[in-house]
């Protein structure tokens, strides 16, 4: 009798519950980004799975903040005898490193070795939240100034060469050591970065002795690696901005009657709580006392406020609006709802988009063709076209800078982040780039009725005897049967009976018969409960029953009937009724062009009664959980692409097999949080055609940034190869795409 709840999908499923919180990855990172704030946890594993005798070290690394520190580390530590796997946290700069080593000292060395410092951290600690100091402005001004100042000597000739080399090189090493220094460890490690390729570039430069342009280069790189991490920040910001969502302290009931001020880290389950009008609340609980309004939006994306009295849920992160409430304190810090959301959208961004794949296997490839090409370029035309050694020497370097990868490389994870982020804003919590980007493609709508179309909440309308002999009893029996079912229409049963009822009887032997209802054994008499199908399958249906039924079904009605060996005893008659959100939802599925279907174990009647009420294109009834399944399995033979909408255990196989599994009404549930492909924090069906826009608008900026990446370097190229580019000029162009391509994803956040 029960409709539906997500089960998560085998390859979706994380293989270890290792901390610190990641995704697991399809292998690593390609060559990266020149920003140094691309956050995008992943975990690696270098062998098939941690063996027994396996520990988890956690090391803070303030240097690594881009996965092009990622790939070095993995690199390194991928030939360390005894490291079995790596979870990178590139939000707080931390490395959880599996092992089976004595000591975690060769790991440090390793981390050593490619210039950067690891710091222990102690077990079972959280990750700090890295706030990275600010750098001096200095070094970059007095960068700046030399290279236009080496520029405007080498242009007017007011000065010997020596002059501008020495002012030339004054600019390099105060701006771009730190690029030297990473470049220099990339190549030593066989790594091809953007480091490694502007070192060589600005390198080069220095050789054939265009001593003003390298200066111009080197700053003009390190005033685009410094836009572009201020760019990226807001995004990774979006993200880490819901951990000050939540306040640090809360008012707690001592054991002496007073009310102090507590770190909400150090206070335990089953504590009462007090909040005050215009307050966050601190942690998760369960009213005990009073009444107010509280706006939940930072967790469900609801613009009204909710009522809350006595018995109902609280939310960390949420506002108390008009009076004071107290607590009962359900869920520690660290495992709120808001905690879990955080947790959640931080796994999300491992969980990469094909997009996101693509471009990094692409890059593996593209970053070693490109310096090939930059090595013919430079000696084939002077060898065998005897063209001049300097002109194809500088147009190579031209090359390396013009070509360089960053700006697609970072055109995928700043998309795929905003839209992570602004998804999360409108209470819709997306389990990974792979769903956000996938949602686009959804054709075909599958629908739970109960709870997702329905408020789920139904109430007894009829009841009918069917055994005089047993009038006074069925109702007692019905009851008890009921009482042990979550689903909501044996709830209506249960709450209607139970007003005449105030001892309810022992069942023994229970059983829940998917699909079709429950039974069990009551003082030694074995009784069923069911619908429609249940009694078919029982062989107990009667021309005279089925009438009965029909025109109760008719009017939108569920029936379900008690049983016994000998035949039915009672009928009982359940209405729900539907949201007004789910009319408003499934036209504007119309719109987008997605057709709908509703699959429920209700009967036929009532789900076409359900499906005109709200607008739905097909409806199907007396669905057991296969049925379900069938039917989804139908729509991809017919070459749809199917999305999945439940709240409970009955439509498990079905959401497992669609494309996406929406959960509803996630807000409080554990289970839904952590296996739906995307849930929906309330139960308002109108987030999904909200998500499916997002979706289409993720995709659509995913491809704008990539044919704006390529087309600009084409053009470049062309210009390089035609001897009209210079090496400032290959700068900007490649700062400009990187910006156009940040700016393009970040729009993705705004309301």
């Amino acid at each position: 009798m029960s409709d539906s709840l997500h089960t998560h999908k085998p390859e979706d499923a994380c293989c270890s519950k290792l901390k610190p919180v990641t995704a697991h990855a399809h292998g690593g990172h390609g060559d990266a980004c020149c920003s140094s704030k691309a956050a995008i946890p992943t975990r690696v594993h270098l062998s098939e799975a941690p063996t027994a005798d396996a520990r988890l070290s956690s090391f803070r690394i303030e240097a690594m903040d881009c996965p092009t520190e990622q790939t070095l580390i993995q690199n390194k530590l991928g030939k360390l005898t005894g490291v079995q796997q790596l979870e990178f946290n590139l939000i707080n700069r931390v490395l959880g490193v599996t092992h089976n080593l004595t000591s975690t000292a060769p790991i440090i060395d390793a981390i050593k070795s490619l210039g950067m410092q690891a710091e222990p951290l102690e077990q079972g600690a959280e990750a700090p939240v890295s706030v990275p100091g600010k750098k001096p402005w200095w070094p970059l001004a007095l960068s700046g100034v030399g290279a236009l100042l080496a520029e405007v000597i080498h242009f007017t000739s007011a000065a010997p060469n020596w002059v501008v080399a020495i002012i030339a090189l004054v600019s390099i090493l105060s701006g771009g050591l730190g690029t030297y220094k990473k470049g220099w460890i990339a190549l030593k490690n066989l790594n091809l970065n953007i480091n490694a390729l502007m070192s060589i570039a600005v390198t080069g430069a220095i050789l054939i002795g265009q001593w003003p342009e390298a200066a111009m280069v080197m700053f003009l790189f390190t005033v685009a690696e410094l836009i572009e991490a201020k760019s990226l920040d807001r995004a990774r910001n979006a993200i880490s901005g819901l951990m000050q969502m939540a306040p640090e302290q809360a008012t707690v009931l001592q054991a002496d009657g007073s009310w102090v001020a507590q770190d909400v880290k150090t206070i335990e389950l089953g504590a009462r709580v007090r909040v005050r009008p215009g307050e966050r609340i601190g942690l998760d609980g369960e009213v005990l006392a009073g009444n107010s309004t509280i706006d939940q939006a930072p967790i469900t994306g609801e613009s009204l406020p909710v009522e809350k009295t006595v018995g109902d849920k609280v939310f960390a992160g949420t506002i108390n609006q008009a009076g004071s409430l107290e607590y009962a304190v359900t869920a520690a810090a660290n495992n709120s709802t808001l905690a879990r959301i955080i947790h959640a959208v931080e796994q999300a961004q491992g969980a990469r988009a094909p997009t996101q794949r693509f471009v990094d296997s692409f890059s593996k490839i593209y970053t070693p063709a490109v310096f090939v090409l930059a090595l013919a370029v430079a000696v084939i035309p002077p060898l065998f076209m005897s063209a001049l050694w300097f002109d194809w020497i500088y147009r190579a370097l031209v090359l390396l800078v013009v070509a360089c990868p960053c700006a697609l490389v970072i055109s995928t994870p700043v998309t795929i982040v905003s839209g992570l982020a602004a998804a999360a804003r409108k209470g819709i919590l997306v389990k990974g780039g792979v769903y956000l980007e996938g949602g686009y493609k959804l054709d075909y709508l599958a629908l739970d009725k109960t709870g997702t179309l329905t408020h789920g909440k139904p109430v007894q309308t009829d009841y009918l005897s069917l055994d005089p002999t047993a009038d006074a009893l069925a109702p007692v029996i019905a009851v008890a049967l009921a009482g042990r079912s979550d689903h909501p229409v044996s709830r209506a049963i249960a709450n209607a009976a139970v007003d005449n009822q105030s001892t309810p009887l022992t069942v023994d032997n229970f059983e829940a018969l998917g699909g079709r209802g429950v039974r069990g054994e009551i003082n030694g008499q074995l009784y069923h409960l069911g619908n429609h199908r249940l009694v078919e399958d029982l062989g107990l249906c009667s021309p005279e029953l089925e009438e009965k039924l029909f025109a109760l079904e008719k009017q939108g009605k569920s029936v379900v009937l008690l049983l016994d060996r000998s035949g039915p005893l009672a009928l009982f008659a359940v209405a729900d009724t539907v949201k007004e959100s789910s009319r408003e939802a499934i036209q504007q599925l119309h719109d987008l062009g997605i057709k709908t279907l509703m699959l429920t174990g209700d009967n036929v009647h009532t789900a076409q009664a359900i499906a005109a009420q709200v607008g739905i294109d097909q409806a199907q009834g007396d669905l057991l959980p296969t049925d379900k399944l069938q039917a989804i399995e139908t729509l991809y033979a017919q070459g749809h692409q199917v999305g999945m909408v439940g709240d409970g255990i009955n439509d498990a196989p079905a959401l497992a097999r669609s494309q996406i599994g929406f959960a509803m009404a996630a807000a409080g549930t554990d289970t839904a949080i952590e296996t739906a492909d995307v849930a929906l924090m309330d139960d308002d069906l109108r987030k999904i055609p909200a998500f499916i826009r997002l979706s289409r608008q993720t995709s659509s900026i995913l491809k704008q940034n990539i044919a704006l990446a390529l087309v600009i370097k084409a053009i470049f190229l062309g210009v390089t190869f035609a001897g009209l580019a210079t090496m400032w000029m290959a700068v900007f162009a490649d700062m400009g795409v990187s910006l156009l391509v940040v700016f393009n994803g970040l729009r993705l956040l705004r309301k």
